[in-house]
């Protein structure tokens, strides 16, 4: 273990470790809604986004929209990891199930 420091503190805001079950659960349980969320939003914009692009919007506004959708949802990720893997983790499985069922819903919408 050459380099390994053995008595670092852990890299992260709460210790998931020192908590009780029940706060545990509640904690994942909310990073798993602000992730469904986070999701929600991010394929809302985005399917916003390709009309406008579609339609001949504004570029620059279409642009920074692109952009911002990146900021926040990079941001949300952020700081669930800084809370663990386990929460980021939870966090990304929520996403992915937006946008799983946002798609399957534009889908039906869209001929």
């Amino acid at each position: 273990m050459v380099g390994l420091e053995m008595d670092a503190e852990r890299m992260t805001l709460l210790a998931f470790d020192t908590l009780p079950p029940w706060a545990m659960a509640l904690s994942l349980a909310f990073h798993l809604l602000a992730g469904i969320a986070t999701g929600s939003l991010h394929v809302r914009t985005l399917w916003w986004n390709t009309r406008r692009f579609a339609e001949g919007g504004r570029v620059m506004t279409t642009a920074a929209l692109m952009a911002a959708r990146f900021v926040v949802l990079g941001g949300v990720l952020l700081l669930a990891s800084l809370e663990g893997a386990l929460p980021l983790l939870t966090m990304a499985l929520g996403i992915f199930a937006a946008r799983m069922l946002m798609v399957r819903r534009f889908r039906k919408a869209v001929p």
